[in-house]
């Protein structure tokens, strides 16, 4: 007696009556299943979109106004998982809830909310396994080496920079973000020879990139980014070349699409400035960083640096200086 799969009789493989046997049937009927989906295409895409659309805006939008955002998406994404999907529909949906999440989590990072970005760290990688994507598995060890850097956890943050190099598919904005990211961390540890060896390893991994459409994607690697991240490494290895370098981020960013990294961009110049035995000028541009209010929590520990140095100094300016620092921090204590 033949054994059945739904309405698919599977007895033996010789041709029925319309010269079509049953094992063909079955797979006929397999392949049909598969491709019955209650998702659209066009969902799909607008979902895709939409997390292109938050990544673009992170640099322009405060974390706290754009967090909800992505919060309100991904609550679709989980309400869109236990429908029925062709397999590829399902790939193209774990993968925008893969970025989604990462963003959540760089977000929360910014906010200085470990717990929360510690588990959507967690939900971004293990999506990046399911659909098997290199490039977001190696954001996400990315992302957390930049979280290292900002507990100030040096060596870790080498560590994950060089995993998320290892992981990252040639070509792509993750290997030369992790590769920036190694130079911060060995700026950090005060190795400069190794510091400038990432620098370099950078600017030939940048240097035939074309101009991206959306510079402003926070996933994409462009040439301006290099150009911050240089400034950044610079002044923290105490280098005088970031004096001018920075001076040309903040000129590139001020007044523009990201004020965030205008804002960075003080921070950096202010620390070479102070460096370089110039704390009334670092006191100034540590100010207007400040009064910009996009100096996010994660990045508090980078104006720390700077009070400390002007207070060095002996400058008048300190006192006030440090009360503003204290007023950025004064919300985030717990």
């Amino acid at each position: 007696m033949a054994e059945s799969f739904g309405e698919v009789e599977l007895a033996t493989a010789r041709p029925n009556r319309y010269g079509v046997s049953d094992d063909e049937l079955a797979a006929m009927e397999l392949a049909r299943r598969v491709e019955a989906s209650d998702v659209g295409m066009a969902t799909l895409n607008r979902l895709e979109q939409s997390a292109d659309r938050l990544a673009i805006a992170y640099h322009a939008t405060p974390p706290a106004v754009l967090l909800p955002e992505v919060r309100r998406y991904l609550g679709y994404v989980a309400q869109l998982v236990d429908k029925r999907m062709t397999l590829a529909q399902r790939r193209q949906l774990l993968t925008a809830g893969a970025w989604l999440s990462l963003l959540g989590a760089t977000l929360h990072i910014d906010l200085k909310q470990r717990l929360a970005a510690r588990a959507r760290l967690d939900t971004a990688r293990s999506l990046a396994e399911h659909v098997d994507h290199a490039e977001i598995a190696a954001w996400c060890l990315e992302t957390a080496a930049w979280d290292a850097i900002t507990e100030g956890d040096y060596r870790a943050a080498l560590d994950l920079s060089k995993a998320a190099q290892r992981t990252a598919p040639r070509g792509g904005s993750a290997r030369i973000q992790a590769t920036a990211q190694e130079g911060r961390a060995w700026a950090k540890l005060g190795e400069r020879r190794a510091t400038r060896d990432a620098l370099r390893r950078v600017e030939r991994l940048v240097s035939p990139l074309p101009a991206p459409d959306q510079s402003e994607h926070h996933y994409r690697y462009d040439p301006d980014k290099q150009l911050a991240y240089t400034a950044t490494t610079l002044a923290w290895i105490g280098d005088p070349a970031a004096v001018d370098c920075a001076r040309a981020v903040v000129a590139r960013f001020d007044g523009g699409t990201r004020p965030r990294r205008a804002a960075a961009a003080r921070l950096d110049l202010a620390l070479a400035l102070a460096s370089t035995g110039r704390p009334d000028e670092a006191a100034g541009q540590a100010f207007q960083a400040l009064a910009s209010g996009r100096i996010v929590p994660s990045n508090a520990w980078r104006v720390a640096e700077i009070v400390r140095a002007v207070e060095g100094s002996g400058l008048s300016e300190a006192a006030e200086l440090r009360e503003a620092y204290e007023s950025l921090v004064a919300p985030d204590s717990r």
